[in-house]
């Protein structure tokens, strides 16, 4: 698998400084955890299941989650799981072609038996799995699930990851807040290697107190909503080795028809590019507002300065912009690499060579390590390359 591996070559070449790198499913975890970007949710049920992972394969997803909760009724579970198994079978001769890349598979489940019951069914098919998705993760009910995924990685001698999903009421609700989430951080460094993210189940928390959040606000702008993201952050992001991937809410809102311009976007910076083969920048805002993806941006921004990486996806046309966002900007590379260099030279402070910020080594350390796994994994951009080009080029594919 490689980020922007659907651009053509001579493509990526104008658009990047470091071209992404490719990586595999037995990458290591914190590569694997980086690399996750704009994980896109499907139902179990779909049909067309293994077209539909082809299909988005070819358009550049590297994550999915094959869902068996709350994407599908209570009744289509059995026929979720059956039609999962049907569907991963199919692929199985698919993706042991060389020539398709292999995305990072994940499955929702409902409850912890049913992890163990899937691996046995699936047989083969269970090597185009990466791992599990734990729904309503909790003290109490989550080691039932890592159990689970114990025992079925036992059982068949591969590697599964976990992803818990934060979304309990409990974690909402203020005076079980901070139990629950010392809970969860006891419970989960039990099991750290196979911890690959913690994922936040917004919409669930909202819905503990009959809340939605409206296309035109971010998950920032629910006070309560941004107070549990704050809290998880502080107790389970962490950049002392005891943290983990901490990914972005989901996005609701997904494109119907093409809308109007909001004034919000008539003001967005997007400078015109020069060349007849750039989008100019009245052309990439014309794409944002067909693929209503101005409230996705701004969220995805707040998601990054509040130390979050990747997103959760119901909609296909929410990744590109989740993988445009994810690409280090030139200015970046040069932050970090000078920071970890002062750094080997004994720390201090240095002026960017943007000239525009101070660089402390070793307040900055961190930031820096992280920045330069996210640019082995989604690239560096050109020193000329807006975001808007690299959007531009994901939707255009």
């Amino acid at each position: 698998m490689r980020h922007f591996g659907h651009l053509a070559d001579d493509v990526r070449s104008r658009l990047f400084l470091e071209q992404p790198r490719t990586f595999t499913a037995r990458s290591a975890p914190a590569v694997l955890a980086t690399a996750l970007g704009g994980t896109l949710y499907s139902p179990a049920t779909r049909p067309a299941l293994a077209a539909d992972i082809r299909k988005q394969a070819a358009r550049g997803v590297v994550s999915m989650v094959l869902c068996l909760e709350d994407a599908i009724a209570d009744h289509e579970v059995g026929a979720g799981e059956r039609n999962l198994v049907e569907q991963l079978t199919d692929l199985v001769n698919d993706f042991t072609d060389p020539t398709h890349d292999h995305p990072l598979l994940f499955i929702r489940v409902r409850a912890a038996e049913q992890i163990l019951d899937l691996v046995e069914r699936l047989g083969p098919a269970v090597g185009l799995l990466s791992g599990f998705v734990l729904p309503k993760f909790t003290p109490c009910g989550g080691g039932a699930y890592l159990a689970a995924l114990a025992a079925a990685e036992a059982a068949t001698g591969r590697r599964l990851f976990a992803m818990p999903v934060l979304e309990s009421p409990e974690l909402a609700h203020l005076e079980t807040r901070r139990e629950q989430l010392f809970g969860i951080a006891e419970l989960l460094a039990g099991h750290r290697e196979r911890v690959l993210a913690v994922r936040l189940g917004v919409t669930d928390l909202c819905s503990a107190y009959g809340l939605r959040r409206s296309p035109d606000l971010t998950a920032y702008d629910v006070a309560l909503v941004a107070s549990v993201v704050a809290d998880v952050v502080n107790v389970l992001g962490r950049a002392d080795g005891t943290g983990y991937t901490v990914t972005g809410p989901v996005w609701e809102y997904f494109p119907v028809q093409e809308r109007m311009f909001k004034p919000q976007l008539r003001r967005t910076p997007f400078a015109a590019t020069a060349g007849t083969d750039r989008a100019s920048g009245e052309e990439v805002r014309r794409r944002i507002i067909e693929h209503d993806l101005d409230g996705l941006l701004r969220e995805l921004e707040l998601d990054r300065a509040n130390g979050l990486l990747g997103k959760t996806c119901i909609h296909p046309s929410h990744v590109p912009a989740v993988h445009a966002l994810s690409v280090v900007t030139h200015e970046e590379y040069c932050d970090a690499r000078d920071i970890l260099r002062q750094e080997q030279d004994g720390g201090g402070v240095l002026r960017s060579a943007y000239t525009n910020k101070m660089n402390e080594s070793r307040p900055h350390r961190a930031w820096a390590e992280r920045v330069l796994l996210r640019a082995e994994v989604f690239g560096v951009a050109r020193e000329d390359v807006s975001f808007a080009e690299l959007l531009s080029a994901c939707l255009c594919g």
